[in-house]
């Protein structure tokens, strides 16, 4: 689906059946294309082939890079369409297995939310807030949902703002206050006669769609290309005239550190890497009519590996793995000077 194709005239069926074919296509993105493809099933109303499709993704022998997010979007599936128990059941697997991705967090809390369990989605925001974001000074963008959802069911079960709240607020952008956003009693101004009070509550719900819209729009990540140390030599070894891009695998790393580093103080929002492999970039050349040794290929390719969704967020979360690969936590490897 083009990114301005209204979505009103999308046929999600025939959609999730282009990006099925997709990822027969692409093996190494099928994870990402077969997520959306079951996303389009659940919006055509066609839940139980959604659960077939992340049943497959489960059962794959290749491994996945996000179990836990397949997991939960199962299971709020699930539960859509009557399986609460097997939803429950999952989602507590969620909860114990303790992602460090938030992804995860949000969407089990959310389905708990939905279908109002509120106290265990409180409990549920909370444990993910806690986790990832305990010793944080700035929370990153992808875990701010968290401290929103926590906010929210919050104001609906009466609790009193505590330091949790106070961050969600010092994240919150938009003109009208959280407290305003998530007060239980608006619902009830939906219903009111009084012209001033539907006024204020429109004002209200026009600030949350441009929420949604500029999370739904937000552009592919500034994705800078990463080769890990045997795929650059089997690159460079193929294809020798790109040895002046890569003078060394050391070298390659620090170039990435340094352009995000530069990327980010100059205000360059959503950064991240995307790791290449000499088969996919080959065939990314072949489909480009060129050859792969053309080395202004190389940004093109890191463009379309970031477009299906391949990119990871740069700086990682503290205590995570470095983005080079080598088994140390960023802070300790290309983080140590930040």
């Amino acid at each position: 689906m083009r990114p301005d194709t209204p979505a009103e005239t999308v046929d999600h069926t025939a959609e999730a059946a282009r990006l099925e074919r997709t990822a027969g296509l692409y093996p190494e993105d099928s994870e990402a294309l077969l997520l959306r493809a079951a996303a389009h099933l659940e919006l055509a109303g066609d839940r139980p082939t959604a659960t077939a499709l992340y049943d497959r993704l489960l059962s794959s022998t290749d491994g996945l890079e996000n179990p836990h997010l397949v997991r939960a979007l199962k299971a709020s599936n699930l539960w859509e369409y009557g399986h609460e128990a097997e939803a429950r059941a999952i989602i507590e697997g969620v909860r114990v297995a303790s992602p460090r991705d938030p992804a995860p967090w949000v969407i089990v809390a959310e389905a708990l939310e939905s279908h109002d369990e509120l106290e265990a989605a409180h409990d549920t925001f909370t444990d993910a807030v806690r986790l990832l974001l305990t010793d944080v000074p700035q929370p990153p963008q992808p875990t701010h949902p968290l401290l929103f959802g926590r906010h929210r069911v919050r104001r609906m079960l009466g609790k009193s703002h505590d330091e949790w709240d106070a961050l969600a607020d010092t994240v919150h952008s938009l003109p009208i206050t959280l407290d305003e956003l998530h007060d239980p009693k608006r619902v009830w101004s939906l219903g009111s006669e009084n012209p001033a009070e539907l006024e204020a509550e429109i004002t209200r719900l026009r600030a949350e769609l441009g929420a949604y819209r500029e999370a739904l729009s937000r552009p592919f990540p500034v994705a800078i290309l990463h080769w890990p140390a045997t795929e650059l030599s089997e690159l460079l070894e193929a294809y020798p005239t790109l040895a002046s891009e890569y003078p060394s695998h050391d070298t390659h790393l620090a170039t990435i550190e340094s352009a995000l580093r530069e990327l980010s103080s100059s205000g360059t929002p959503n950064l991240g890497i995307v790791t290449g492999t000499v088969p996919s970039y080959e065939a990314f050349a072949a489909s480009e009519g060129s050859s792969p040794g053309d080395a202004t290929l190389l940004p093109q390719y890191a463009t379309t590996l970031a477009a299906r969704g391949r990119a990871v967020a740069w700086p990682p979360q503290q205590g995570a793995a470095c983005w080079c690969g080598s088994g140390q936590t960023y802070g300790e490897c290309h983080g140590s000077t930040v």
